[in-house]
């Protein structure tokens, strides 16, 4: 079964959401991701890159990961609408292997905000671009999503914020930073432009189960 597979992968990841900086999800009173998104509701895409990794003794090598996300309210209140995008490249047991981690069902960090999706858009096999420049991320979908994210300006010499936020997909550390001009997405009915909007990015070590 999918939730017995022993499985790992280190890779890098990062974010774009429609709330102005530093989005409230993170700097929640009450407890984690119960504050209000900035404009009422959350439109977020996460990306992932996979460096390394297995499932089952599956390699899954090189290959990429999209997740875009509506909120209609905070975060920790659920009733997410979520669509998934997995790599072309991916042959039917990777598919297989990606869909597992990302629905959360293999385990791992996933699993914590499974029970926060009301509406699964279900996924799509596209082809992925992700690559890192500096300290930049990019990713595109053609047709879909392109988004680009940079570090918030600092005076500190690394010229990078992280912080310890406990966020489920990068639990040690997470920068801050922002969406540069041009970052949309369209599919499902959704439309968002991101741009100048908040921004995190990390490298992220995840397995299960």
């Amino acid at each position: 079964m999918a939730n017995q597979a022993q499985w790992h992968f280190a890779g890098d990841y990062f974010e774009n959401c429609n709330c102005n900086v530093v989005c409230p999800c993170f700097i929640s009173k009450a407890a984690p991701l119960t504050s209000r998104p900035s404009e009422g509701v959350c439109n977020v895409a996460l990306i992932f890159h996979i460096e390394t990794g297995s499932y089952d003794g599956t390699a899954l090598n090189g290959l990429n990961v999209a997740l875009a996300v509506h909120t209609p309210g905070p975060m920790a209140d659920g009733n997410w609408s979520v669509a998934a995008y997995i790599d072309e490249r991916a042959d039917a047991r990777q598919t297989e292997a990606l869909g597992a981690i990302f629905t959360g069902a293999a385990g791992g960090p996933m699993a914590q905000l499974a029970p926060l999706i009301g509406n699964n858009l279900g996924a799509s096999k596209v082809p992925i671009t992700y690559r890192i420049e500096g300290k930049k991320r990019f990713a595109e979908i053609p047709k879909i999503l392109h988004m680009s994210v940079a570090p918030l300006p600092t005076a500190h010499p690394s010229g990078e914020m992280w912080a310890n936020t406990g966020h489920p997909v990068s639990p040690d550390k997470l920068a801050f930073g922002m969406g540069e001009p041009g970052n949309t997405f369209s599919d499902h009915g959704m439309r968002w432009d991101n741009s100048g909007k908040n921004g995190h990015y990390a490298p992220i070590r995840w397995s299960g189960p």
